[in-house]
């Protein structure tokens, strides 16, 4: 199967009876399928029957037809058409799929210039329509997948110094660094990652390993700033100074990791995972508040709650 060649789309980022400028592929018995070609349209009635049998493994566009793509993704977010809720829908749903391209990439300098307008686009949309950020933010908890992980942790990440006040330039750099957190689990062993139930002690250090290979990939290439790779390294670090692999304590810990500390502890609460009943919003900030608040910076948590007050209204 040639899937190299091609990325998965999600169909709720096609808006029905718009002219598409790029083919869209079906994958049947591991063979691409001519579905929808560049210039047709999908009728509404037919794409919402798609919609409800699309599990996101079966539409693909061709990798040279990405900036197409990405295009039609930005004409989207530009159109007077669609609401805002509708344009954090798409945004999101477009974003997971070029994220697991992104994610299946060896080059990381490439993947990591290709996060950029996506994170320019979240940054765009939390400007323009802030009650449309948080109602993305609501979207999120599907499947614990790494790049649906990474996204909803820089998509919260983003809120969260948005919250602190951060300029544009500094949120883009944070949320590239929330995106990249969990690089370092590329050198972990799938068997690991993927485990239902608890974690042997010999396979816990190896997880715990991830921010040090992290730091390898990261350090490997060029034009990578030190508060991105702060954010991979240094995030299961602790307030308190019992976390790892430094023991560094409160502020010797870098804002970006802090964030990414919160943002990273509260998607894994709140998804759905196979082990693992998601809790609710507040109710995940309240635990982490109460029973895990040596872990976190207080401030920095306390500003997560103002986030999520804004999502809940919306």
């Amino acid at each position: 199967m040639e899937s190299a060649n091609y990325f998965r789309i999600r169909l709720t980022t096609i808006r029905p009876d718009k002219v598409t400028s790029f083919d869209i592929f079906i994958l049947v018995d591991n063979k691409y399928i001519l579905y929808l070609r560049a210039g047709d349209k999908l009728s509404d009635g037919k794409i919402e029957r798609l919609h409800s049998r699309d599990t996101g493994d079966s539409f693909f566009v061709r990798d040279e037809d990405k900036q197409a793509y990405r295009d039609w993704v930005r004409e989207e977010m530009n159109s007077s058409l669609i609401d805002p809720f509708s344009k954090a829908a798409i945004l999101r749903e477009s974003s997971v799929a070029l994220m697991e391209d992104l994610f299946e990439n060896p080059d990381v300098n490439t993947a990591l210039d290709e996060s950029r307008p996506i994170i320019k686009d979240f940054i765009d949309l939390m400007e323009n329509a802030p009650e449309a950020m948080g109602f993305m933010i609501s979207l999120s908890g599907h499947d614990f997948y790494t790049y649906n992980h990474s996204l909803d942790v820089s998509i919260y990440s983003l809120g969260l110094g948005k919250a602190l006040g951060y300029d544009p330039t500094t949120l883009e750099e944070l949320g590239v660094g929330a995106l990249f957190h969990d690089i370092g689990k590329r050198n972990v062993s799938l068997d690991i990652l993927c485990k239902k139930g608890g974690l042997s002690d010999a396979e816990w250090e190896q997880m715990k390993m991830h921010p040090q290979y992290g730091l390898v990939i990261l350090n490997n290439h060029p034009n990578i700033s030190d508060a991105i790779k702060a954010a991979c390294f240094e995030h299961h670090e602790s307030w308190a100074g019992n976390g790892y692999p430094q023991q560094i304590v409160g502020d010797e810990i870098h804002p970006f990791a802090r964030i990414v500390a919160i943002t990273d502890t509260y998607d894994a609460m709140t998804t759905q995972r196979s082990y693992n009943v998601p809790m609710k919003p507040l109710d995940a900030v309240a635990m982490m508040k109460e029973k895990l608040a040596g872990r976190y910076d207080p401030d920095m948590l306390k500003a997560m709650y103002s986030v999520l007050f804004k999502i809940k209204a919306a």
